[in-house]
């Protein structure tokens, strides 16, 4: 039975809920003359009450979980400065710092299992040098990073990392992504994020739809309210000012989602908005022009081999320095060469103002053969790059770390309130088993046609481009069908 037919009162009649005026929607007066049509608004609000509600109920349980692991990742870029302090600061600044060959040969003497892979010079005084390497048994997106004191060359401690994070935040990370499960984890983080900006602007537009006596309730809780209107109160008004917050979350963690991130990326190339990258390959490197890797070279009678590809390598304090007269000087990383490719210099300085400019060097002189600059990066590549790292809490530094959290805190509020007015709502306190009901089906009947095949047109081609939506939107759909007709069998 659904939860419409749920509850009845002890006569056995469903009992409604009560609506108090400062609840009620901005209907249209009626006329004096006979009834009217309703208003669009005063049509379309039933159904999206519905669908909060539905929503709400079952996806919320996501959301919530979704919200913890979100402030606990939040909280780990504070939390592994003071866990990891000993490997990520030096024991005493120096004078002068040692050459970077000088302190990767220190990182090769102490890990001499590992094949390094990058370097990330020390980004400013305190701080140590990270030697990222390739080590045998550790997972793909694994390395081991050796931190070296760039003063004295002493190794001060070894982690095994993913890309920036250290242990901590990269376990934390993974529990907001897939809670450690894996590809099938992420289908909840896919699943909340797909739902959480349709919660949010649905409880939006039906909280400015209110009709209230004073403006100020809009924006804050009416503290005088008791029960279930004083909970709605808080979820209201709190939700007004977190929706913002929650779209912007809900649209950036999509990026990373396996299916609407996939069609995400796609519509991004196909209005020339993807994420460029600097070229490393050398001139004269097997399959740098894209073609045959033999084209050109076949031998014929009396020909001699080409010399080998020249091994000289100016090393990376060279390539280093090539690269800062090339004005990338904020917070470098450095990609070692490999075949066929240079030195890969980057700016990894992403608070604002962002220092996100690259070069490749090439490794037999020194010299640059390739640059790419942020300010060259498409409108949109700037945007994801800017929405991504305020999602992970870069831009502003702590400040946005602690906006994220509060974000996190509000969306667990939301929720908790939300499941206590559903509680609040059941038709009687006698019964053990009880809760609130759904509001009646058959409200999209009552929107005119204007309406209605637009929405349906809109709602197709959003469930088509964020398919964890259209999916679980057509199970609730079907779930919600079949629960009705059991319904009726009962009452018949």
């Amino acid at each position: 039975m659904s939860l419409d037919e749920f509850q009845a009162g002890p006569t056995g009649t469903a009992e409604a809920p009560s609506e108090e005026p400062s609840e009620a929607p901005l209907d249209p007066p009626a006329d004096a003359s006979g009834p009217r049509t309703p208003g669009a608004w005063a049509a379309l609000r039933p159904l999206l009450l519905r669908m909060h509600f539905y929503a709400g109920l079952l996806i919320a349980p996501l959301l919530f979980t979704a919200a913890a692991t979100g402030l606990l990742y939040a909280g780990s870029w504070q939390a592994e400065k003071i866990l990891y302090s000993e490997e990520l600061t030096v024991a005493r600044v120096g004078e002068h710092t040692l050459s970077l060959g000088d302190q990767v040969q220190a990182a090769k003497k102490a890990a001499p299992q590992g094949k390094v892979v990058a370097v990330w010079p020390a980004p400013d005084a305190e701080a140590t040098t990270r030697v990222i390497m390739d080590s045998p048994g550790l997972a793909e997106d694994e390395n081991l990073t050796v931190f070296v004191d760039p003063y004295t060359a002493d190794v001060r401690g070894q982690l095994t990392t993913a890309g920036d994070a250290l242990p901590l935040r990269a376990w934390l990370s993974g529990l907001h992504a897939d809670l450690r499960l894996g590809a099938f984890g992420r289908n909840y983080s896919e699943l909340a994020a797909s739902w959480l900006w349709v919660v949010a602007l649905g409880g939006l537009a039906l909280w400015i739809g209110r009709r209230r006596s004073r403006r100020a309730r809009l924006v804050l809780p009416d503290r005088a309210a008791t029960g279930r209107r004083r909970t709605l109160s808080w979820h209201g008004a709190v939700g007004l000012w977190a929706a913002a917050g929650l779209v912007a979350l809900s649209a950036t963690g999509l990026t990373w989602s396996k299916y609407a991130g996939e069609n995400i990326g796609q519509l991004r190339e196909g209005l020339g908005g993807a994420t460029p990258s600097v070229s490393a390959a050398l001139s004269g490197s097997a399959g740098a022009d894209g073609g045959d890797e033999h084209a050109g070279h076949v031998m014929t009678e009396g020909m001699e081999m080409p010399p080998p590809p020249p091994t000289a390598d100016v090393g990376i304090d060279r390539a280093v320095a090539a690269a800062r007269a090339a004005g990338v000087t904020e917070s470098l990383r450095v990609t070692l060469p490999a075949k066929g490719d240079g030195y890969v210099i980057k700016e990894a300085d992403k608070q604002v103002p962002v220092h996100l400019d690259s070069v490749a060097v090439d490794p037999a002189d020194g010299k640059v053969i390739d640059e790419l600059r942020f300010a060259d990066y498409p409108l949109l590549a700037q945007l994801t790059r800017f929405g991504i790292d305020l999602h992970m809490g870069l831009t502003f530094g702590i400040v946005n770390q602690l906006a994220l959290a509060a974000l996190a805190v509000a969306l667990m509020f939301l929720v908790f309130w939300g499941y206590r007015m559903w509680w609040l709502r059941r038709p009687t306190k006698e019964r053990k088993l009880s809760a609130g009901r759904a509001h009646p089906r058959g409200a999209w009947r009552k929107l005119p046609v204007t309406v209605l095949l637009p929405l349906a047109a809109v709602t197709a081609v959003v469930g088509w481009f964020v398919p964890m939506l259209g999916i679980s939107l057509l199970v609730f759909l079907a779930v919600d069908v079949l629960l009705g007709i059991v319904a009726r069998r009962v009452a018949a």
